[in-house]
């Protein structure tokens, strides 16, 4: 395995060449801290239930090529397959509902029950089994914390940006519901260890430390606990186990849990682990050291991955709903009759500071003080009431996106005073959630390390790190900060966006060190190449060199989900490709300078010339017309994929529509702009203008992974662009003037880019990567006919708008949707 890419035994094998031994490495990989975030971006065309029927038909494929089955075991599975292949034949493939929050949460809390807990045990067993093959020591791996740490995140039921069916109430659900699966799915793995731990060992004659606990159990507990003596009193170990059982809070009732507190319930999964580490210690004293490895330990490393709450909930807001809340606020309080919203900058800040200095609330009765102001405090004071009964381990950070200057994440701390989520000490107001930047423009990806200077100069900033330090028991402050892929491609272009996303993390990361505060990046990619997908080992080695600190935030959004998690093969391999490249790079960095940096003077050049000619494009006063027109952006739009809106607050323009829906629509209609429209002529202009630097940028190709990250990206999107079939769309247009014009900019930019790859790579891409150019071929007799069909029924459906044919129009819409989710599965990507 250690030719293949990515996995822990390539890892291992690279950092050995680089000369760093075992013991270095085993001193690194406990500072690994990695944390998929799932979200409900609507990206994900497939129905649950088709997902679900996709999952059973994978384990029965799985089941039909084991040998080990007999020939009348193998007619039933593939009666089995044919059943579900007929059912697949007759459903309704297409939302004909638009999905609420809840069942988006139940669609995630799948993988978060049924795929990530039995996968934790995989992962370590492979982890392992490359220390040994690599010649490690094993007995550097004995002690817990060595190993990397992974989380996970979710978005479902606190991303409020642009939702408004993410209520309070829907968050409260949330965090209930979460709590209470990752309960009953910590009691079933204390279930199965007690049946593997069904040992005679009396527990008169038990290690004087478990008498002890069990003492101080049956007294805490009661006749509870008398109960579980006098059934396994022979088994120690076994009565141990269920007495932990007993402390957690939740309800014994097997087939119906709820949460169910006790006085002597465990108050976090730290509780736990103390125990856990006991009976691992007293096994391994007792002389059954491998039933401690194998058996204690599988269920440790669940509980630290997993504790009482599966995942950290974000909470998401947009930052001008924030300031109209705060407005709402003072007017509600009568500090101000002017609209907050419109004042300066300096003017807030002055106004924030004076508030920041005091902890009374605005207001004593925050009901009727306007919808927005509502909304967010509604929302904060679950959270609130939520850590005081649970501790803050479930709830994540409070993110502001389209965060533009540093009031927008100061206010959030007055709201957050307002609703619970500050405390007062010697040095002042202290937030106990986290406050996170979300940079996602051009602009604001230019001045972020401006705006994360001022806010880490904060007194209250750095007062909340030290405070959020010290509940983590972390051994230094960490800031977060989110960039996020998708927008910034939509401003600026493919090349701008990756460079000024690349050179906005080194400037923070120095920011950051400048005030001694480690800068945790949080990386808001989707699963198209526009919006920062790729191959995961390749584009964490292209990060850039200081921002790879080993603790890496990311979301995984749509059909990337399904794609990557949807069993658990999939899962582990994607799952050790993230952690193994993220460990591996960040030791490869602590040990060696770095090598082949970016030529900056070359980046800057083609970056800025390439956001010129897409700047050029999207500006032009016909091209939004040719757009609305030449994709199924309006099929789109009324589509039921998710329940968030397409646009933010329903504006039609293009800075408020969405990302995904964006890259959706263009990559539907096989244009794929959004991937490399504006770097052939960049490209071409550095080598007629400046040969120097166009040699400089070749002379690194294969050196530099950022370089041959970011041109594979672009290679790919080029793969899957095709000229007749955006010809066939672009005859959509009704102007044909501005149709042979617009259309004639794409082809002309498309051809520059494909010659300017064939320069730089000296083959095409069916030499250079034949199983991608081929692979693309196999399906597009396939959707040559799905595209010819979607064309049809756009141009059909918007006839029929047009004469107000409301039952026809609503046949052809349901017939058109159909054809757009085909398109979405054959190509294995949306937005």
């Amino acid at each position: 395995l250690s030719d293949v890419n990515g996995l822990w035994a390539n890892n291992f094998k690279i950092l050995k060449a680089n000369g760093i031994t075992g013991e270095h490495i085993a001193g690194m990989l406990g500072k690994v801290r990695i944390e998929p975030v799932l979200t409900a971006h609507p990206t994900e065309a497939k129905r649950p239930v088709v997902l679900e029927h996709y999952r059973e038909l994978y384990l029965l494929v799985l089941k039909r090529e084991n040998s080990l089955y007999t020939h009348y075991e193998q007619e039933e599975i593939r009666r089995e397959i044919k059943t579900i292949l007929n059912r697949l034949w007759h459903i309704a493939e297409i939302h004909v509902s638009k999905p609420d929050v809840r069942s988006e949460l139940t669609n995630v809390l799948y993988y978060f029950t049924r795929v990530f807990p039995e996968l934790m045990n995989v992962l370590d067993n492979r982890l392992y089994r490359a220390w040994v093959d690599a010649g490690f020591n094993p007995d550097l791996l004995d002690n817990e914390e060595v190993w990397p740490v992974l989380s996970f995140g979710n978005w479902v039921g606190g991303d409020r940006d642009g939702n408004p069916f993410v209520t309070a109430e829907i968050t409260r659900h949330t965090l209930y519901t979460f709590r209470l699966q990752a309960l009953s799915v910590a009691k079933t793995k204390l279930i199965n260890l007690s049946k593997n731990l069904s040992l005679f060992y009396p527990v008169d004659h038990a290690d004087i430390r478990l008498q002890e606990r069990i003492r101080e159990i049956s007294r805490e507990a009661g006749q509870d606990a008398a109960d579980l003596i006098k059934r396994y009193k022979p088994e120690a170990f076994r009565l141990f186990i269920h007495m932990l059982i007993l402390k957690l809070p939740i309800s014994r009732i097997e087939d119906e849990d709820e949460l169910e507190e006790h006085s002597y319930s465990y108050r976090n999964s730290g509780q736990l682990l103390n125990d856990l580490f006991l009976l691992k210690d007293i096994l391994h004293d007792y002389g059954t050291g491998s039933l401690a490895r194998h058996e204690v330990r599988p269920v440790i490393r669940f509980i630290r991955t997993f504790g009482f709450h599966i995942s950290r909930l974000d909470i998401r807001q947009n930052s001008t709903l924030h300031e109209k809340a705060f407005a709402q606020l003072l007017n509600a309080s009568a500090q101000s009759s002017n609209n907050f919203t419109h004042w300066p900058v300096k003017q807030r800040i002055e106004m924030i500071e004076k508030e920041l200095k005091t902890i009374r609330p605005f207001v004593r009765n925050t009901e009727n003080i306007g919808s927005e102001g509502e909304q967010v405090l509604d929302s904060y004071r679950v959270l609130s009431d939520h850590i005081s009964r649970y501790g803050h381990y479930a709830i994540g950070n409070l993110i502001v996106s389209m965060t533009r200057d540093v009031s927008d994440l100061l206010i959030v701390y007055l709201l957050a005073r307002e609703s619970g989520l500050t405390v007062w000490n010697e040095k002042g107001l202290a937030c106990i959630i986290p406050v996170v930047p979300l940079f996602e423009t051009i602009d604001d990806l230019d001045n972020s390390s401006q705006i994360l200077d001022e806010f880490l100069s904060h007194p209250v900033t750095r007062n909340s790190l030290e405070y959020n330090q010290e509940q983590n028991n972390s051994p230094e402050m960490i800031q977060e900060v989110m960039i996020g892929y998708s927008d910034s491609n939509k401003d600026g272009g493919m090349l701008a966006s990756a460079w000024n996303l690349f050179c906005a993390q080194e400037k923070m990361v120095e920011t950051g060190h400048r005030h001694g505060v480690k800068i945790r990046f949080f990386h808001g990619k989707g699963g198209s190449i526009s919006r920062g997908a790729g191959p995961t080992h390749w584009f964490i080695r292209s990060l850039p060199f200081r921002s790879m600190q080993g603790d890496i935030r990311l979301t995984e959004q749509g059909e990337t989900i399904e794609r990557k998690y949807a069993n658990l093969g999939n899962a582990v391999y994607n799952l050790e490709l993230l952690l193994a490249t993220a460990a591996g790079t960040f030791i490869l960095h602590r040990f060696r300078s770095p090598v082949n940096e970016p030529v900056r003077e070359v980046m800057d050049y083609i970056s800025d010339e390439s956001m010129k000619t897409y700047h050029q494009l999207t500006t032009d006063k016909d091209f939004i017309q040719f757009y609305t027109q030449a994709t199924p952006i309006d099929a789109i739009e009324v589509s039921k994929i998710g329940s968030r809106p397409a646009r933010r607050s329903g504006k039609q323009t293009l800075s408020d529509l969405r990302a995904i829906p964006w890259v959706f629509s263009w990559n539907q209609s096989r244009f794929n702009i959004t991937g490399w429209y504006g770097v052939g002529s960049a490209l071409q202009k550095m080598m007629f203008d400046h040969p120097e630097l166009f040699r400089e940028f070749r002379e690194h190709l294969e050196t530099n992974a950022y370089v041959r990250y970011f041109l594979t990206n672009v290679d790919t999107s080029l793969n899957t662009t095709d000229e007749q079939i955006m010809e066939m769309y672009a005859s959509l247009v009704q102007e044909n003037k501005i149709k042979k014009r617009i259309l004639g900019l794409l082809l002309g930019e498309l051809r520059k880019t494909r010659e300017m790859l064939d320069i730089l790579l000296e083959q095409p891409i069916s030499q250079r990567r034949p199983n991608h150019y081929y692979s693309t071929l196999l399906r597009a007799k396939a959707l040559d006919f799905l595209h010819h069909s979607q064309v049809k029924l756009l141009r059909q459906w918007r006839d029929q708008k047009k004469n107000k044919e409301k039952g026809k129009k609503e046949e052809t819409l349901t017939n058109l949707l159909i054809c757009i989710n085909a398109i979405a599965n054959a190509m294995g990507s949306t937005g």
